[in-house]
């Protein structure tokens, strides 16, 4: 076992209410597992959960024991890609490059010891929460899943994919988006909230909730959300432009045309606009903004237009974890072939832009450092390169592949050939 490999500070600090009010202790986790019990906003009480139902995670933490929930993180590092346990080890002083020193200088150190001591419990109370508002959304993003969207999720139930919609959006219910205001209320070292969609900008509870952080004084609080280019909407802007410390993540695919196929149906010159206009409104209230890409089998291949962007314009670039669901969009689903070709185009990002330039060493885990900002991007694009490397091509997800487009094609009318023409053989010798 290895406490330096796998612990993480993230069940000291950090929780997620997802888009049915379930208490989960992790915004990188993806993968579904039923290592814990969901803990709901509509029965129980968030604090208890925190400090009482995350004790067995606490206890893995401490003996340096492996998490099916922490899977993805072990996926990212294994590329060279920052993980969110880095991310969350640097929060409390700790460094995975220098682990023990650090560790021992932690912000947290007493508080790790009586979690040890107490059997994982902990006094603390989350100061970091992923909000997820529920799936109303505008797009069906192919890549996307029912629970983030409403659009797709109508599409998923006409398709067969699933019998039954989602369950109710928690925060439809004023009742419990008020329950949930006062959780952050009493929580005194609350440092900050991301608030996830559907489409953000458009869910009403996000600008109701905006409101109530606003009037119970919490303006200085480090507020991020994410959108998806599609909107937007000068009222909530202007309600977001009250709050001091604002993160602003932008979802966007690449910038080609293909970036309508897989956010079905957005416009990419639309986007570009929206892209654009965030990144100026940004400079001028001295916002943090980044590109929040989820690169996929398909857009892997013009990612290389997304990085360059973000390097040629200081903007900062975090892709999500590699992507698990679905399991037919996986990069690992192209050949050999493609994926020689989606590195050799990453590779001549990274060539074009080299890394001495920067004059910089080591591994950025802070990137939310608006001094790093090219490096950022010139890593996450490593990131990419490496697993085009390293990773195993997985032949059964291919023929998944094809049959999971031709039946949203069907529905959709379009076709995956009109905005990616190199794939053609591969696709029609797998069934397309």
């Amino acid at each position: 076992m290895s406490i330096e490999k796998y612990f993480c500070a993230s069940p000291w600090l950090h929780m997620r209410i997802d888009p049915q009010g379930n208490f989960r202790p992790c915004r990188w986790r993806s993968r579904v597992v039923t290592e814990l019990d969901w803990g709901n906003i509509s029965r129980d009480s968030a604090i208890e959960y925190f400090q009482d139902n995350l004790s067995s995670l606490r206890k893995k933490m401490l003996s340096g024991e492996p998490s099916a929930i922490c899977s993805d993180c072990y996926h990212m590092e294994e590329h060279g890609k920052v993980s969110g346990r880095q991310r969350q080890l640097l929060k409390v002083g700790i460094s995975t490059e220098n682990f023990i020193k650090t560790l021992a200088s932690s912000t947290l150190l007493e508080d790790f010891h009586h979690s040890d001591q107490k059997q994982g419990h902990t006094d603390l109370v989350p100061q970091d929460w992923q909000i997820d508002l529920g799936n109303f959304c505008n797009s069906a993003c192919i890549f996307c899943t029912p629970e983030f969207s409403s659009r797709l999720a109508l599409e998923y139930k006409k398709l067969g994919l699933i019998d039954q919609l989602p369950g109710p959006n928690w925060a439809d219910d004023p009742i419990l988006v008020d329950k949930f205001c006062e959780i952050l209320e009493n929580s005194s070292s609350l440092a900050y909230l991301h608030f996830l969609g559907g489409e953000t900008l458009i869910t009403p509870a996000f600008k109701l909730i905006l409101e109530k952080l606003y009037e119970r004084g919490f303006s200085k609080t480090h507020i991020g959300f994410t959108t998806n280019l599609t909107v937007w909407p000068d009222d909530v802007i202007e309600l977001l432009a009250r709050f001091e410390n604002l993160h602003v993540g932008l979802s966007v695919e690449c910038l080609h045309s293909l970036n309508d196929y897989v956010r079905w149906p957005s416009n990419i010159d639309q986007v570009q606009n929206n892209l654009s206009r965030w990144i100026n409104l940004a400079k001028k209230h001295d916002w943090y903004v980044q590109i929040r890409p989820t690169p996929n089998c398909f857009t892997i291949f013009h990612v290389d237009t997304l990085y360059q962007f973000a390097y040629d314009n200081d903007v900062g670039i975090e892709t999500c974890n590699f992507i698990e669901r679905p399991m037919e969009l996986r990069i690992n689903a192209l050949d050999p072939d493609l994926m020689h070709m989606a590195k050799q185009k990453i590779k001549n990002f990274l060539d074009k832009n080299k890394k001495e330039e920067f004059g910089s060493s080591g591994q950025i885990v802070n990137t939310r450092n608006k001094n790093t900002l090219k490096e950022q991007v010139w890593q996450d694009a490593s990131s990419y390169y490496n697993y085009l490397q390293n990773e195993s091509y997985d032949p059964i997800l291919s023929q998944n592949l094809t049959k999971f487009v031709k039946l949203f094609e069907s529905n959709r009318h379009n076709s995956i050939l009109d905005y990616l023409p190199e794939y053609e053989n591969f696709l029609r010798n797998h069934g397309y």
